[in-house]
């Protein structure tokens, strides 16, 4: 069964606009990340100002909906699941922002050889996250198809701790040129990029659980 009814119409636009954004800044971050090991500072500072769009919009969004779920428009017994649903996704949106933003800051000094190491662990973080939206969007229209489309979140969500655990052995066991300091500036970096798909698991784990109580 669905969610929502016909009434509530102008509510599922909003929350597919939500989602609209979660996902156009997945795309925008992993172009980010690849212009900023391309060392191309004006098109990463273009995608940085995408995001804070794209983040802008998100929240704006987050709000309509909780105010309109909130005032008549989603079943009460359903209405603090899905706000802190929406809570997860917009978080992922937040830390998309935030990960560039440090890029930006901190100006990390990423060694070429370990650049498509960043590029297999940035598109299985975003893969997880990416693979959780068909799965959010299933859960006001066909409840009972969650479970199935969020194997592919937990699937990219080990991958990535497996690329990110490869790219930490390689940086301190074998790339003795570089410092201390430097080592462990890369291994905060790393964390900032897998940190999306450890959010987008949490999400996944609050989806099944939601998806399993529309179905009893």
């Amino acid at each position: 069964m669905a969610l929502f009814t016909r009434t509530t119409r102008n509510l599922i636009l909003k929350i597919d606009e939500f989602f609209d954004n979660i996902e156009i800044g997945l795309v925008v971050f992993r172009e980010g990340i690849k212009s900023y090991l391309e060392k191309d500072h004006e098109v990463f500072l273009r995608h940085i100002q995408k995001l804070e769009t794209l983040e802008s919009n998100a929240d704006k969004l987050q709000r309509l909906i909780e105010n309109e779920m909130i005032t008549h428009s989603i079943l009460p017994q359903h209405r603090e699941e899905v706000v802190m649903l929406i809570d997860a996704l917009d978080e992922i949106m937040d830390v998309l922002k935030k990960s560039l933003d440090e890029f930006n800051i901190e100006l990390p000094e990423i060694p070429e050889s370990l650049n498509k190491h960043f590029i297999n662990l940035t598109d299985a973080s975003l893969s997880a996250a990416e693979e959780l939206m068909p799965a959010a969007r299933a859960y006001f229209r066909a409840p009972h198809t969650v479970r199935e489309k969020l194997l592919k979140v937990y699937y990219y969500e080990s991958e990535t701790d497996k690329i990110s655990r490869n790219i930490k052995t390689t940086i301190f066991h074998e790339m003795n040129d570089l410092d201390l300091a430097a080592k462990a500036h890369l291994r905060y970096i790393i964390h900032h990029v897998e940190n999306i798909s450890d959010l987008a698991q949490k999400a996944a784990d609050r989806l099944s659980v939601m998806s399993i109580k529309l179905d009893m």
